[in-house]
């Protein structure tokens, strides 16, 4: 890429969809209907009303079924395909194989499942069919970087014994090896797709149903409503309302191609550099993924791998997120400060107390979302079909939010389109679980890098950062999530982390791949909105990051962090932590009172690190925060008087 060419990016998936009608298209729409529907009677329970026994892995092909056939009907096979072309015939045959590889377990799981390890031809015959299946879906919607990870570990499952050392196993027969994976509950029908179908599939539908009684210009107009009279208002009504967002989509790019349109020309016009507007946008959208408490996908995993309910994981991920957000808040109003930005005039700013007489229909399907999972300890589905239909029903009361039949169609038909993406995604990360069940590496990878650590904790976390981040280059969170907790997550759990913390390390690593050049999605739609240098807004976004880059390693030698402890370890890990993010921040910034120069800029970063909690342990570590207290502390006065000589000058 020469200097100052804009990347390529696809921000949605759209482009990839064909534009079909008549009776096509309606096939297609009604389809993702059905998905979206399914889902939701799932989530409720409904299930269980029926005379019949409906076994999950029945109702887990039926959607995987429906998913392919949908990709098959709606997504081009190729770039070049021409607009409006009829659906040729090898996809008809594709769209009938997944009709007869799903339906065979749906219709016959039944009795499958008292057979479940037998090898039979025809099992054989419509595993290896599921498999072309999910894997030409997911080069169609993901690219070949998935297809060929999940290649790789299908055929180390068949040649295992080929390999030296420790990657040396007994291989697995292809027959095997396509029945397992194509049946087995640790495969294709497992954890991954089941969260997808079980719970994703009701929170993108509240999403979609906010979004339809006009909650994006609700918070929109909170976050201007608090924050943009304030110098940098712009930036930090991005950043408000971005990570508003982010507690609905859970999804980053959805985040940045959502709100960037709006928040990033507005902190163009508000005197911020472009490439400084998009690192910000993509900064703040990445953190929604973090925010509760909706997180996506990935923390859904993790308290189902954990056996955990969901509220532990929430209440776990909040300080740590607001960590990012004050680090995040810090040095956009330094860089607006250093700057000399003002905030927007209070006359075209929208009034806090109508923006939430308004806004009450959005705010109370949240509340009785976060009440019934928290306080009731609902199903997560169960509490965001339930946050659906309060939603709906408040929605009906006001005019100015009352949706209409169309407007319910649409949110049925995009819902289902989502799900699309996700259904593909988890049954390539199943496909991935399963080579590595069978195949025993997950346990050998555990011992090598165990001994490629030699035995320092810090050292494997260092290494699991960077294939994190490596990995995340082209891979969606999700999957890099469910790679590292079966490859490394018991590693880090035999070194004594918690296992919660563990997770978390690896779901944040993930993450960060997004703003982390140089393959940065986010940055790339972020950039790509604001018609900027990529590579300055993939570094700035580093930058502005930068806490993030750290906190994880905090909550792994300081579970304080994830609110677990005694209340007094907590009170004091997260007193010392809030200060030494405020110190790192305004290094990065290179601000604080007045501008700060590059001696005092490393000072004050190496006080922010001694205030952030260390492995290190009782007097030794109380003495690091004390001794970066003062330093940041001293730092702080000298710039503050800095900054009135510099008025008495002036």
């Amino acid at each position: 890429m020469k200097p100052g060419e804009m990347p390529t990016v696809e921000p949605a998936t759209a482009s990839k969809f064909r534009s079909h009608d008549g009776v096509v298209r309606r096939i297609f729409e009604a389809l993702l209907c059905i998905l979206t529907l399914l889902g939701a009677a799932w989530a409720l329970e409904l299930h269980n009303m029926t005379a019949w026994v409906i076994f999950k892995e029945q109702y887990l092909a039926l959607i995987l079924g429906i998913g392919l056939v949908c990709v098959f009907l709606g997504v081009k096979a190729r770039k070049g395909e021409r607009e409006g072309a009829r659906v040729p015939w090898y996809d008809w045959i594709a769209v009938a194989a997944s009709i007869g590889a799903s339906g065979y377990v749906v219709l016959r799981y039944p009795a499958l499942v008292q057979e479940i390890s037998s090898v039979s031809a025809d099992r054989v015959a419509l595993g290896g069919v599921a498999v072309l299946l999910v894997l030409e879906a997911t080069r169609r919607l993901l690219g070949w970087v998935l297809v060929w990870l999940a290649l790789t570990f299908i055929v180390y499952a068949k040649f295992s014994h080929l390999f030296p050392g420790i990657l040396n196993a007994p291989s697995t027969e292809w027959d095997r090896l396509a029945t397992y994976l194509y049946l087995d509950t640790n495969s294709l029908l497992g954890l991954p797709l089941t969260v997808m179908s079980t719970i994703i599939i009701a929170f993108i539908l509240f999403g979609r149903i906010l979004y339809a009684l006009n909650a994006d210009k609700f918070l929109t107009d909170a976050a201007m409503a608090t924050m943009g009279r304030y110098r940098g208002g712009p930036a930090k009504v991005a950043v408000a309302a971005s990570s508003l967002f982010g507690t609905i989509s859970g999804s980053v790019v959805s985040n940045v191609v959502m709100d960037g349109p709006i928040t990033i020309p507005m902190m163009q016009r508000a005197g911020y550099r472009p490439h400084v507007a998009a690192a910000i946008e993509a900064v703040a959208s990445t953190g929604g993924q973090i925010m509760p408490p909706v997180m996506g996908i990935t923390a859904f995993l993790i308290a189902d791998w954990l056996g955990i309910p969901y509220a532990e994981v929430i209440i776990a991920a909040l300080f740590p997120a607001i960590l990012y957000y004050v680090a995040l808040f810090i040095q956009v109003d330094l860089e607006a400060s250093k700057a000399g930005l003002t905030g927007l005039p209070a006359a075209s700013l929208p009034r806090i107390l109508p923006v939430l007489k308004a806004g009450w229909v959005f705010i109370v399907p949240i509340v009785i979302l976060i009440y019934t999972l928290i306080a009731l300890a609902w199903q997560p589905g169960k509490s965001a079909m339930t946050a659906v239909l309060a939603a709906l029903a408040i929605g009906y009361l006001q005019p100015g939010t009352r949706p209409t039949l169309r407007t319910l169609w649409a949110c049925l038909v995009e819902t289902g389109q989502t799900v699309l993406d996700l259904a593909v995604i988890t049954a390539i990360a199943g496909l991935v679980i399963g080579s590595l069940q069978v195949s025993g590496l997950a346990f050998g990878m555990s011992m090598i890098l165990v001994e490629t650590s030699a035995g320092s904790l810090l050292a494997l976390l260092a290494m699991t950062a960077v294939l994190s981040i490596v990995l995340g280059m082209g891979m969606p969170t999700t999957v890099i999530y469910i790679l590292l907790a079966i490859l490394v997550a018991p590693a880090l759990v035999d070194f004594g982390v918690e296992p919660l913390a563990a997770h978390l390390f690896l779901f944040y690593f993930g993450m960060l791949s997004m703003i982390t050049p140089p393959l940065c999605i986010a940055t790339f739609a972020a950039a790509t909105i604001a018609r900027c240098n990529f590579w300055s807004a993939g570094w700035t976004g580093v930058k502005l990051g930068a806490v993030a880059y750290v906190i994880p390693f905090i909550f792994v030698f300081h579970p304080e962090l994830l609110l677990i402890g005694t209340p007094v370890s907590i009170l004091l890990a997260v007193a010392s932590a809030l200060v030494g993010v405020v110190f790192i921040a305004s290094s990065c910034a290179g601000f604080w009172f007045s501008p700060i120069g590059p001696v005092l800029r490393v000072a004050l970063l190496l006080a922010g690190i001694a205030l952030i909690p260390s492995p290190a342990a009782g007097a030794i570590s109380l003495a690091s925060n004390v001794a970066g207290l003062v330093l940041g502390l001293a730092i702080g006065l000298f710039q503050y008087r800095q900054r009135h000589r510099d008025a008495e000058v002036g």
